[in-house]
């Protein structure tokens, strides 16, 4: 199996590389109008269309997380994993109709300005610092290793040499601001599902040629023949992937906390709605929902199509990373068995996952240090200032990103679970600030600051407490679960993560409401939102579409169960 591309292959991707460039120019020129303000450099100031909102919005979601993690939990797990997904369509139709219009009626445009309006200061600036340290130690660095070990498995070039390259092509996106990133976040999803939805054409083709036989519905329903235990929603406690998604909790627990808050509490997400107007902004976000049903057909199924073929050993040794088997390679190693010129248009989806995602995350990184910590201490700044110190600190973050993207030993955990485990750490205290934020104007500044650090230190407590005490209570109730070492002899409890933020998030609800009705009657005074009800009215267009997509989800789960 070839670690090449041929010259098929690099001319499909140079084209990729020039539209996207040439374009992202043409927008930076074509849209600049004098001196950029902040608001332009990082909103957009309301210039993108509901098309682009959407398009960007799966862009910078979609990346190395997904088309190399998630698709080596597809290889581990099976189907199961399309639930990030495929509950992330429901997520953002609540998001478009509760969140959004919110933060628009109030004019926020970063999350520790709405922490700051709503809380105090003092919350803001501790948040500010949660987000950065997270969005750069967390998923910089994972997107931009995820993306150097594919490029690499692929290409065979050094990954050095690919973790500089996408993160070079990145910064030079990002550069031009939320408008470049918005629009050629366009072109970035038409090669990502364009390349995407081949990778899994001609994966699922060859389960069906391995078997004698041709077409993608014989090699669908092989897979689900030969891989029936990869088609199941709902993982039982027997299954040994039950600590990643443990059963009906991906449905009524902690899958939701994982969901509402990245979709709706996340600079690095919302960032792309909060310059429209209301309109625009819901129909870009049920735009992306669509699309998000679509995304496991490409990061899922290729995953499950590779475990057949590792099964029936057509390849194996491309699998094995330091004499063990990894999973995540499973992706750009099927990506190796696709014929020239195919095998570059997904080379070009596949960066175009990275890049987007890149070039996003750094965005939000920029926004956030600027608006909500530079400024603070700066507040005369003037708006030349502003823009020029979010482009400074844009490649300061890639720098940091690139330093210490292969010291995290992200490839031991996996890619995808070790992004959602540790944004579990600090997102169920988020969550539960944010909800009571937008819809109980009693609760306090020291409530939020609970939930903040409380929520934090909770969920250490609980990833720590089965290394020290006996669990079989816990176990009792469903919330635990039983690991085997690698030397099958070591057994250790552990509270499944989407469990333990469900735990958490609990935890930090009544601990915010305990200590806001305490501080209530002492006459503490309040910042609450302007929140109307009419507000959360949707136009009859909005309404149907929102529907269908509720329609979708309940046939998957009930024909998936």
């Amino acid at each position: 199996m070839t670690k090449q591309l041929t010259s098929a292959d690099i001319l499909i991707f140079i084209i990729y590389f020039l539209i996207v460039s040439l374009y992202g120019y043409w927008v930076y020129r074509r849209k600049k109008s004098g001196e950029a303000t902040s608001k332009e450099y990082f909103l957009a100031a309301g210039s993108l269309t509901w098309w682009a909102i959407g398009s960007s919005l799966i862009a910078s979601n979609i990346s190395a997380e997904q088309m190399v993690g998630m698709s080596g939990n597809g290889f581990k797990m099976g189907i199961a994993i399309a639930t990030y997904e495929w509950m992330a369509a429901a997520t953002l139709v609540i998001v478009a109709v509760f969140f959004i219009p919110v933060y628009l009626k109030n004019k926020i445009y970063t999350m520790p300005q709405f922490l700051s309006q709503r809380y105090n200061g003092t919350v803001a600036m501790i948040m500010a610092v949660f987000w950065l340290l997270l969005y750069v130690i967390v998923n910089l660095t994972s997107i931009l290793f995820l993306g150097a070990l594919a490029v690499h498995t692929i290409s065979g070039i050094d990954t050095w040499v690919c973790i500089l390259g996408l993160a070079l092509f990145a910064v030079f996106i990002t550069l031009g601001g939320m408008k470049v990133i918005g629009y050629t976040d366009v072109i970035q999803v038409f090669f990502l599902i364009l390349g995407g939805l081949v990778t899994t054409y001609i994966a699922i083709n060859l389960v069906s040629t391995h078997y004698h036989t041709s077409g993608i519905f014989n090699g669908l329903k092989l897979m689900g023949s030969h891989a029936s235990d990869h088609f199941h929603m709902i993982l039982g406690r027997d299954n040994s992937n039950y600590a990643s998604l443990p059963g009906l909790t991906v449905l009524i627990g902690g899958m939701w906390i994982v969901n509402l808050n990245y979709w709706g509490c996340n600079q690095y997400i919302t960032q792309r709605a909060l310059g429209a107007d209301l309109k625009t902004a819901r129909s870009g976000i049920l735009f992306a929902a669509f699309l998000k049903l679509l995304m496991p057909v490409i990061v899922v199924l290729p995953g499950i199509a590779a475990y057949i073929l590792y099964k029936e050993n057509v390849f194996h040794s491309e699998l094995m990373q330091n004499g063990e088997l990894n999973p995540d390679r499973s992706y750009p190693v099927l990506l190796n068995l696709l014929p020239s010129g195919l095998k570059g248009l997904s080379f070009a989806a596949l960066t175009a996952a990275v890049v987007a995602s890149l070039a996003g995350k750094a965005n939000s990184i920029a926004t956030i240090f600027t608006m909500d910590i530079y400024k603070k201490f700066n507040p005369e700044m003037t708006e030349k200032k502003m823009v020029r110190v979010g482009k400074i600190t844009v490649v300061a973050a890639m720098v940091v990103g690139v330093l210490i993207c292969t010291h995290l030993g992200i490839d031991k955990k996996g890619g995808f679970d070790f992004i959602q485990e540790y944004t579990g750490f600090v997102s169920p205290g988020i969550f539960a600030m944010f909800i009571l934020g937008f819809f109980w104007k009693k609760s306090t500044s020291n409530a939020a600051l609970f939930s903040t650090i409380g929520g934090f230190v909770f969920s250490v407590v609980f990833k720590l407490l089965p290394l020290y005490t006996n669990l079989e209570p816990l176990k009792n109730f469903g919330f635990s679960t039983l690991v085997t070492q690698n030397d099958g002899v070591t057994k250790l409890w552990e509270i499944p993560f989407l469990d333990r933020m469900g735990i958490v998030f609990v935890i930090c609800m009544i601990g915010m409401y305990i200590i806001s009705m305490i501080e209530n009657a002492k006459g503490t005074k309040v910042h609450a939102l302007e929140v109307d009800t009419k507000m959360f009215k949707t136009t009859t267009g909005f309404a149907i579409g929102a529907l269908i997509i509720i329609a979708i989800l309940t046939g998957l789960y009930t024909a998936l169960w």
